[in-house]
């Protein structure tokens, strides 16, 4: 069986936008037309998520909001305080958590974790992950509780720059 990881970071944040905390800060209207295109784009190609787990930050549930939307995903969402301002190993505990039950796992969340966790997953490499991109990791396993540094097969890392 295989297990299906996508890893979306939040389209690009407004800067100029009031905010009391970096928690707080919303997206620019670049994210959010981002986020619709590449939520619209899983769809289009079926590869739409199970389960998404999003960063509890404003920028990225909106980012998942806008795109489940977009994409007319049906799945559940949940929000959680752990992948804001996560490293990889805090992230890689939410995957081991996930019920095996889901196929396709999506997780929306912050950068440098994206890049750090996907070369990580894959055994290496140098990754750049732009605002509002996703990647997709393979896993040949049964379940999520086996996922593990090196253990993944980077399939497809995608911008929404590509796609408007």
């Amino acid at each position: 069986m295989e297990k299906q990881l996508i890893l979306f970071r939040h389209g690009k944040s407004d800067w100029d936008a009031i905010f009391e905390t970096d928690c707080q800060r919303p997206l620019a209207k670049r994210g959010m037309k981002a986020s619709k295109v590449m939520g619209k784009l899983l769809a289009d190609a079926a590869q739409m998520p199970d389960l998404v787990i999003t960063s509890s930050a404003v920028r990225a549930s909106s980012t998942v909001e806008l795109a489940a939307e977009a994409g007319q995903w049906n799945c559940p969402v949940q929000s959680t305080d752990t992948l804001y301002d996560a490293d990889p190993a805090r992230v890689l505990a939410v995957i081991l958590q996930t019920p095996d039950t889901v196929g396709t796992l999506l997780l929306v969340g912050h950068e440098p974790t994206w890049s750090e966790l996907t070369s990580l997953l894959i055994g290496g490499g140098e990754i750049r992950f732009p605002t509002a991109a996703m990647a997709r990791i393979d896993f040949e396993l049964d379940s999520w509780q086996q996922v593990g540094y090196s253990k993944g097969r980077l399939v497809w890392l995608l911008q929404p720059k590509f796609f408007t």
